[in-house]
């Protein structure tokens, strides 16, 4: 038995192919946009002069959550030290 394969036949593989790729550019979008926030972040607190724990550090990059590092960005540019960010209202 041979199988042939023309793409846009709409085939379950590859219609499960299509999601999966798009999956993956839309996971890999979210994560860059992450890893900019958390770049801005740090670089607005070290050009305010404001010293960066390392454990505060640790927490702004493990953070993946792109509401929460938005907030934080905030937050930053009225800080006067680094947990000022994590400070809840």
């Amino acid at each position: 038995m041979v199988g042939t394969y023309f793409p846009g036949r709409g085939t379950l593989f590859e219609e499960t192919y299509l999601e999966g790729k798009a999956a993956g550019i839309a996971e890999g979008k979210a994560e860059g946009q992450a890893e900019d926030r958390i770049a801005l972040i740090l670089r607005v607190l070290e050009k305010r002069g404001i010293d960066i724990p390392q454990d505060t550090r640790d927490r702004i990059t493990a953070c993946t959550d792109l509401d929460t590092l938005t907030l934080w960005f905030d937050r930053s540019l009225t800080a006067t030290t680094a947990e000022d960010l994590f400070v809840e209202e």
